[in-house]
């Protein structure tokens, strides 16, 4: 018998930590029309038009709302994205991302 060596194999686990979660709130002001605001809802974070109106009359009635939690990056896209459309529209429409304490 030949005398055979055992190889050892480590690997190292790292743990994979989730993305943080921030959320994406749109904050009223008196110049940015509903109907942007709307549309703004269905087409970056895909709600229907009944809920994105319903989501509208919420941030125009208290001043703000959320209106998405995601990953960290998402969100500054959306927001991003968001603002810009809405600054091509001469909108002052404002959007904050703040950490989700969830």
């Amino acid at each position: 018998m030949a005398n055979a060596e055992a190889a050892t194999i480590s690997k190292t686990k790292k743990a994979i930590k989730e993305p943080s979660l921030y959320r994406v709130i749109y904050i009223n002001d008196n110049t940015t029309s509903m109907e942007f605001v709307v549309e703004s809802l269905v087409e970056f974070f895909e709600y229907t038009e009944e809920t994105a109106a319903e989501l509208t009359v919420g941030i125009h009635e208290h001043g703000s709302a959320v209106v998405a939690v995601l990953p960290y990056e998402v969100a500054e896209q959306k927001g991003v994205e968001v603002t810009e459309s809405a600054r091509k529209q001469q909108y002052p429409l404002q959007i904050k991302l703040e950490p989700d304490a969830e």
